[in-house]
Order: structure tokens, then sequence, then C-alpha cells
């Protein structure tokens, strides 16, 4: 099926507009938060504090997402984190006090750690199992093919005269964000094929750990992980490695970031092209992709070889993250598909707040190191050269292993 049918499918499409609209507003959101702590304090440490925030609600989001599932259904699990996440970025503008600016981010990602495990399993409700991949890589390319264009948006409202409405700092973008959730929730809410009954909901005590009792989630997590630290490297060191190695200007480093999303969109033509196989081999290939591709643009020596390796990178993302999110999507059923995708979350932005700290301080604490073959390496790129490495042997690891787990798929 191509882009234009996959379209035609109502309830698919209310879906992606309502995910592109609020994924819009979302970065805008990101962006004036970080811009609001630096007003608030003048302190560039702050401003750090927002995207910390963003590692500790992980503990909470999985767990949260299983009670929904045990409580709600889909759709109205969706609702409620839209309805909620536009209420706390209405308030935002009325804050005078950095920790409060704090609870919101922080309330924020817990609430898109409970949305997004209900939306991504509720796809394969919307269309066919041989779409499944190309169907995931347009939602993921409305959540984060949207950053240059939040970016710009923000600047652009930002910039109007009227912006600080009642002498509150970015209030203009925080509450044209908030519509955009209304906007969602409007979309969502014409999603009737995914409301279930109450003898639908499961009666279990279902529980977040259970994730990883099933095989395949046990399968497609290091891939996860992979993308994660992939990711978390080159957002810690990318800008260093640009500015500092390759000796690139901030505007070039722009046109690294843009690429990722171009790249991406490359990632989907490649899904097109392999569909009907099978997405766990495909997600083992993406990974190993991954980890060549960081390895290999560890040691570039030009800006324009690093485009290249910028654009690499975003489509093997891409394609990885769509694959076994077709994994979990086609082999699993009812809250177990749910528990995975809260598990997929998680693991994800645990695993890229981590990988980022943790090439960052590797890229600070390192010198020098001579390499077999390649010679001596500045800190950034070892750290990029070891990340690249990992991944490749992390390849091996995206597997089902047979398990005695009763209700396990495979």
């Amino acid at each position: 099926m191509t882009i234009r049918e996959l379209l035609r499918r109502h309830g698919f499409r209310d879906l992606l507009i309502g995910q592109g609209v609020s994924g819009l507003g979302d970065w805008m959101g990101t962006i004036a938060f970080m811009a609001l702590a630096l007003e608030l304090t003048g302190s560039p440490t702050a401003v750090g504090g927002i995207l910390t925030l963003r590692l500790l609600p992980a503990a909470l989001g999985g767990p949260l997402a299983t009670r929904a599932v045990k409580h709600w259904d889909r759709r109205r699990t969706m609702l409620a984190m839209d309805a909620f996440r536009a209420g706390v970025i209405a308030a935002v503008p009325f804050i005078r006090a950095i920790w409060w600016v704090y609870v919101c981010a922080f309330l924020l990602e817990v609430a898109s750690l409970v949305f997004l495990p209900a939306r991504d399993s509720s796809i394969p409700e919307l269309v066919e199992n041989e779409d499944l991949s190309l169907a995931n890589g347009l939602v993921l390319g409305s959540s984060y093919g949207t950053i240059p264009l939040g970016a710009a948006a923000f600047a652009a409202v930002a910039a109007l005269p009227f912006a600080e409405l009642f002498g509150r700092p970015f209030a203009l973008v925080f509450w044209i964000d908030a519509a955009t959730f209304l906007v969602s929730f409007a979309f969502i809410a014409r999603l009737r094929m995914l409301a279930a009954s109450d003898d639908d909901l499961t009666p279990e005590d279902v529980r977040f750990r259970d994730a990883f009792k099933l095989p395949l989630v046990r399968a497609v997590m290091p891939a996860c992980a992979a993308v994660a630290l992939g990711l978390g490297a080159l957002f810690s060191l990318g800008i260093v490695f640009v500015r500092e190695v390759l000796h690139a200007s901030d505007a070039e480093f722009g046109v690294l970031i843009a690429l990722f999303g171009i790249g991406a969109a490359g990632g989907l033509g490649a899904l097109y092209l392999r569909r009907g196989r099978d997405p766990l081999v495909e997600t083992r290939l993406g990974v190993a992709i991954i980890g060549g591709v960081v390895a290999v643009f560890s040691l570039v020596g030009s800006v324009a070889l690093a485009f290249i390796g910028a654009t690499a990178f975003g489509a093997a993302a891409a394609f990885t993250l769509s694959s076994g999110m077709g994994a979990l999507q086609s082999r699993l059923d009812g809250h177990e598909r749910v528990l995975a995708f809260a598990a997929f979350h998680v693991v994800i932005r645990l695993g890229l707040g981590l990988a980022a700290i943790g090439a960052g301080l590797a890229g600070e604490l390192l010198g020098e190191v001579r390499w077999p073959w390649v010679g001596e390496l500045e800190p950034s790129r070892v750290v990029l050269l070891s990340s690249g490495l990992l991944v490749i042997l992390s390849s091996s690891l995206v597997r089902v292993r047979e398990s005695p787990t009763p209700g396990g798929s495979g």
C-alpha cells in the first residue's frame, strides 16, 4: 500500500493529523520551557535541569500506563492524557518560580509516557498488518519530524509584539501548545473503533515489570537501547565533535540536525521497499546499520562527510524503530501489547538520557587515545567510535529466545 492509500483510512489519518499538530506544539513548548527557565533564573544550569527531568518520569510512566490499561480503554487513556497536558501547559504562563516550571515539565513527561503506549498499541486497529511499518514510520515522523518546524514556529511566535501577554514570558507560545493538544483530543475523540466495553478490559493484576517477561519484548529492547545509545552519544557530543574536531560553524551544526529528519524520510522509503519482511529481522539489521553509521561517523574528517553520516543515521533510526514497533504490534495483542509499548518508550527515554549524560562525562574525562590502524583520536571521536561498536555488538541480542513463561509471544 502506498502512503496515499494509507492516508485514505479515516481512522489512521485522524490519528496522524492529531499527532502532527500536537507534535509541532510539543516541540514549541519544549523550547519555550528552556527559554522560560533561562528567563526566570539567568542560569544555563537551570535550562539543563529541564532536560534532566526527562529522565525521572521514566520510572513512573510505565507503571501508570499499565494501571491505565486495567481501568481504561486506549482511546479514553489518550483523551485523558491530552486533556491533562493541555491544562498543564495552559497554566505555565502564570508560573513565577523555577521549581513550578520543573513540576510542570515533569508532569507533562509522565503524561506522555502514559499516552504513547496507548497510541502505538492502537495503530494495528487502524491499518492492516502489512502496513504497520510504514504507518509507524509516519507516526514517528509526525512526532520527531516536526522538530525543525517547532523550533521555527517558536522563533516566529516569540518574536511577535504581543507574544508576552499580560506580562507573562512566552505566554502565547504555551497557549498555542495547549491548543495543539486539544486538536489532538478532537481527532482522537473520532476514533470510536478504539473504544472498548468494560468486558474487554483486563481483570488481571497488570504490572509494568511483566512486560519484560515477554520474549518478544526482551528481543526488541536491545534495539531500543541501541537507538538510544546512538542518539544520546550524538546529541551529547555532536556539537563538540562538529565545532572542535571538524571546525564547523553553528549553522553547519544546524544543517546536520536537519539532515537527521531528512534521513528519517529516507528510512520510510526503505521500509516501503522492504515491506512484508519479518520485522524482527529488519530490526536486527537496523541496529547493526546504526552502529556502523555511528562508528564511521566518528572517523570522518570533513563536514560534508558528517552530513552524509547524519542523513544515514536518521534513516537507520527511523527504519529500526518502525520495524521494532511493527514486531510488537503484529505479534502481541490486548494488554500485552500496551505493556510492551510502555517498556519500549521507557527504555528509549531512559536510555537516551543516560547515554547523553554518560557520553558527555566520558568525553570530558578522556584524553586522546591511540587506536590500532586509526592513530590518535580526540575524546569525542573515541566515545562515538566506542558507542558505534557497542551498538553493532548489541544487534546480536535482537532475537527471540524460547521461554516457558505463560502468555509469552515469540
